[in-house]
């Protein structure tokens, strides 16, 4: 007797979660290189300042990148 494997496919991850994060620590980076008042953070100002402006442009490439590649796959699936 053979058994039916009829699972479903597990779920699919969006494509743009690593771009959300890119921008979400470059954010988060940016508040605390640039906005911060909290004393204890001045100490890592500068390391915060270099490491948002390497996330938050590289999220937004990303972001394009994954868009474009989208939009290519489904003119090329029509």
């Amino acid at each position: 007797m053979e058994k039916e494997n009829n699972k479903p496919a597990p779920p699919q991850m969006s494509p743009y979660v690593f771009t959300i994060l890119l921008i979400g620590f470059g954010l988060w980076c940016s508040w605390d290189g640039w906005l911060t008042n909290d004393p204890e953070m001045l100490e890592h100002a500068t390391f915060n300042r270099v490491l948002s402006g390497i996330l938050l442009p590289w999220g937004i490439y990303d972001f394009f990148k994954i868009r474009k590649r989208q939009r290519n796959n489904k003119q090329s699936e029509d």
